[in-house]
């Protein structure tokens, strides 16, 4: 997987459109020495591609390794939807990503303690990321 620097993250940020989504899985892998990584696999638009063409989606995964801290909480009637908004942000030499709409007034920037009021988010200090093939049919 390709890693994602700092300074990469906006151009990487439009090349698909998150909103509208999809959560295929959210995977905690714990590693020697307490080492965490969290693997999302998201179900995205590349930006570009037509909104009606089902077939247009991208199978996402990003991977957050050395990861500090994360949370993934389910309200038990909550729902399943789609996601509203993903945000993803470089803030004290870790990247946030958060899975859901953040607390902010129009033209606001996160911060850290907006990343830490989601009920899914995870920080940690790579970003990896790939795209995989969608396979025949589905």
């Amino acid at each position: 997987m390709p890693r994602l620097s700092s300074y990469e993250l906006p151009q990487f940020l439009r090349r698909y459109r998150f909103a509208g989504g999809r959560v295929r899985r959210v995977r905690v892998k714990y590693g020697p020495r307490k080492a965490v990584a969290v693997e999302l696999h998201l179900l995205v638009r590349p930006v570009g591609k037509d909104l009606g063409d089902r077939a247009a989606a991208a199978r996402l995964v990003l991977r957050l390794t050395g990861v500090d801290e994360f949370r993934f909480q389910m309200r038990p009637m909550q729902p399943r939807a789609k996601l509203p908004d993903v945000r993803i942000a470089y803030l004290n030499n870790l990247f946030y990503v958060a899975l859901d709409p953040l607390p902010l007034d129009p033209g606001e920037k996160p911060a850290v303690h907006d990343f830490r009021a989601s009920e899914a988010f995870a920080a940690g200090r790579d970003l990896e990321w790939e795209e995989q093939p969608r396979k025949a049919g589905a």
